[in-house]
């Protein structure tokens, strides 16, 4: 993806995707300070929303909170099976672009009504229903998207959930961030073969594989959106582990940041058994075809995420979409 070529330029998708470099460099991690300290306090922590609003930045952020090993509590769910839980113990951050995404009010109005505390918004918008329905609700600084399918928007969102969960962790996350953003535009930039467009591209059902940390997830989202075409997210090993069986050729599987230990597996079942297209994201080589990027340790998943943004533009104007 060339920003400066008219061929990508023309689209609100593209420049926003590009948007994300500068909204990484301008991101306060002080900002969240204040919020981390009542959270962990408390102890819990709930991450809700809707689509790219939670998939991402929930996700991530509960898997950086478990490999740290720290002692506060993170779930997620959306925000209408949120309602039947008991939440009076937790904290609650309701993300919603808009500020009025009806299944998070109408969670937030409840705890409300129940005498709830510890209830939080995050937005793009000033003065929200959201933020009515809030104790406090906290404004994006990337500014409104135009494009249907969100880019820059679910990068803040997960570094300002990340940002609570470094501050409770006692983590230095200025450190993590640095050298980011030029990874960001790197990957954003790299150059991808034809031939991997033209495989992503044409026959089947595209699958993503990966850890349960949201990338994988949210570009299985990303590809409805972009491309038009059908997909489905393959938690970890899910992809040799039975689905295998309705599989075809003419099928894709694009694997993020590979399991090493299950790359052999995925050889043996996908690639020698279904006969079927399998591609990597990684910053490593692989045995598959790989789109590789630079490592930017506690940070890769936003390297992993912003070069599957790439190949899908890629794909999508490939496919006549119009983006």
């Amino acid at each position: 993806m060339n920003r400066t070529e008219a061929r990508y330029s023309q689209y609100a998708l593209t420049s926003e995707m590009m948007e994300t470099v500068e909204v990484i460099k301008q991101f306060d991690v002080e900002r969240t300070r204040e919020v981390a300290e009542k959270v962990g306090r408390l102890g819990r922590l709930m991450l809700t929303g809707e689509g790219s609003s939670r998939i991402f930045p929930a996700k991530n952020a509960i898997r950086k909170a478990r490999r740290w090993g720290l002692k506060t509590e993170l779930a997620t769910d959306g925000s209408r099976q949120a309602t039947q839980y008991d939440l009076s113990d937790w904290a609650v951050f309701g993300a919603s672009n808009s500020g009025r995404t009806s299944e998070v009010v109408t969670l937030m109005n409840e705890l409300a009504h129940q005498g709830h505390e510890h209830r939080y918004g995050l937005t793009a918008n000033e003065n929200t229903v959201l933020e009515k329905a809030t104790v406090e609700t906290f404004v994006l600084r990337c500014g409104w998207e135009q494009a249907v399918a969100a880019t820059k928007s679910v990068a803040e969102q997960a570094l300002f959930h990340q940002s609570i969960v470094s501050h409770i962790a006692g983590r230095n996350m200025k450190t993590d961030l640095r050298g980011l953003p030029q990874k960001i535009e790197d990957a954003l930039a790299l150059p991808i073969p034809p031939g991997i467009v033209e495989a992503a591209s044409s026959g089947g059902t595209i699958y993503f594989a990966g850890w349960n940390d949201g990338v994988a997830e949210e570009l299985t989202l990303k590809t409805n959106e972009i491309t038009r075409r059908k997909s489905d997210f393959l938690e970890g090993t899910y992809a040799v582990h039975g689905i295998e069986e309705v599989m075809s050729s003419d099928d894709i599987v694009i694997v993020v940041d590979p399991i090493e230990s299950d790359v052999q597996k995925f050889k043996e079942v996908l690639v020698d058994g279904v006969g079927l297209t399998v591609l990597a994201i990684s910053n490593h080589d692989t045995p598959f075809t790989t789109l590789r990027v630079a490592d930017a340790g506690e940070m890769n998943p936003y390297v992993f995420l912003a070069a599957g943004w790439n190949l899908l533009v890629e794909m999508g104007l490939a496919l006549g979409v119009n983006l």
